[in-house]
């Protein structure tokens, strides 16, 4: 037997054990794909989206009309809030609030915690972070004068409390870090981290799109302070579905967004002179909530509630892991390089690989039906959502992986 046949067996015979593997017929069929390896990035759709949209459009919209504000949408952003909270974040009620693109909850976010620390001049952040992230609190630090102050760690391993531990002093207002890294999948130590950071006296913020609906987390049990998040992910909210943000209860009325519409207002009807914030996470709202694309993430939270986020957790480490054998079998031996730990304690739900072909090779999957996502300058990423991806699957993408560098 070949290593691909032996690698065949095994993926069969982990699918066949899956406990959620009956879930893999909830998604949309994609005509013409063979494997998706790109559910870190944009999550399927489930297969009842459609059906919901047209119900939504018919009635909630269409028949109800401007009524349903007062009948469910007011309260939306909150209610969806809580439940994203419950399932996926370890967080009590309250806490949590849907609106807004990734981007504008950093800035958000970013600029309330700095002037939440009056006299600290220093925002954190790794050197390496998504850009949005880097770029937002550099321009955070220009409107205020403040300065940036880089975070080095392993490129392979992530950031780690020894890394923050060496760059956070008196002058540090807030810590931004991802917790799963959008290159290596190398998953954060959050609760050590929060606790360096708060033991320094300054904010710590999360950015937890690589791993909301993939890792269990525990925000309030870990002290986090605040939290952004993503939908289109592992949450299959669609492409620009909205960010969730999380402020802790005990910073309430402390820690105040900057920017002032009427949605976060007292009085929302008032129409008076002067903006004065509601009490509560609702302040962390500026303008009409897209209400719209809010629906298909709720279909998600419904699977990920069903199995819990511990079993979401334990088929994303057998994805990952299979890869990483399929890579030692298949890849390595033709100098691929593995851009990830190994170890699936600290690894989130994907893996990437390198290899000096690799942007040609994605161009060539791609028209073939095989998607993964490749990032510069010589990363393919393999993104295995766990409740829409099976073993063999992702040995399907690999072995094209194989065949294209072959070609």
């Amino acid at each position: 037997m070949t290593d691909a046949d032996v690698l065949f067996t095994e993926a069969r015979t982990l699918d066949a054990a899956d406990p959620l593997a009956h879930h893999l017929a909830a998604f949309a069929d994609a005509p013409g794909v063979t494997a998706y390896l790109d559910g870190n990035s944009l999550g399927r759709p489930l297969r009842d989206v459609p059906e919901k949209a047209a119900a939504f459009i018919r009635d909630d919209w269409g028949t109800r009309l401007i009524r349903s504000w007062d009948e469910q949408w007011m309260e939306l952003p909150m209610r969806l809030g809580d439940r994203i909270a419950r399932v996926t974040l370890g967080a009590a009620a309250g806490q949590t609030i849907v609106a807004d693109s990734t981007s504008v909850m950093l800035y958000k976010l970013i600029r309330a915690g700095v002037a939440a620390r009056p006299g600290r001049d220093e925002i954190v952040i790794e050197a390496g972070n998504f850009p949005t992230d880097r770029f937002i609190a550099a321009g955070v630090a220009n409107e205020t004068g403040m300065t940036v102050r880089w975070v080095q760690p392993d490129e392979l391993t992530g950031v780690s409390a020894d890394d923050v531990a060496s760059v956070v002093s008196e002058r540090t207002a807030l810590v931004v870090l991802s917790h799963v890294d959008y290159r290596s999948g190398a998953l954060a130590d959050m609760p050590s981290i929060t606790r360096v950071v708060k033991d320094a006296g300054a904010l710590m913020l999360w950015d937890l799109c690589h791993s909301v609906g993939a890792v269990p987390m525990h925000l309030d049990d870990w002290g986090v302070d605040m939290a952004v998040g993503c939908t289109y992910k592992y949450l299959n909210g669609g492409p620009g579905s909205p960010a969730f943000a999380y402020l802790a209860a005990e910073h309430h009325g402390d820690v105040l967004q900057p920017i002032h519409g009427w949605w976060g207002a007292a009085d929302i009807f008032a129409m008076g002179p002067e903006y004065a914030p509601v009490a509560g996470i609702r302040q962390l709202l500026s303008g009409t909530p897209p209400v719209l694309s809010m629906l298909a993430m709720q279909g998600m939270l419904d699977l990920i509630e069903a199995e819990g986020i511990t079993a979401v957790r334990a088929k994303s480490i057998t994805l990952t892991d299979f890869a990483v054998r399929a890579y030692d079998a298949l890849l390595a031996p033709l100098g691929v390089r593995l851009l990830s730990t190994r170890s699936a304690a600290h690894r989130g739900g994907h893996i990437t690989i390198g290899h000096d072909a690799f942007q040609r090779v994605t161009q060539e999957l791609w028209a073939d039906g095989v998607i993964p996502d490749f990032r510069f300058p010589d990363g393919i990423r393999l993104g295995l959502s766990p409740l829409s991806t099976s073993h063999e699957e992702t040995l399907r993408g690999i072995l094209a992986v194989r065949d294209a560098l072959q070609r």
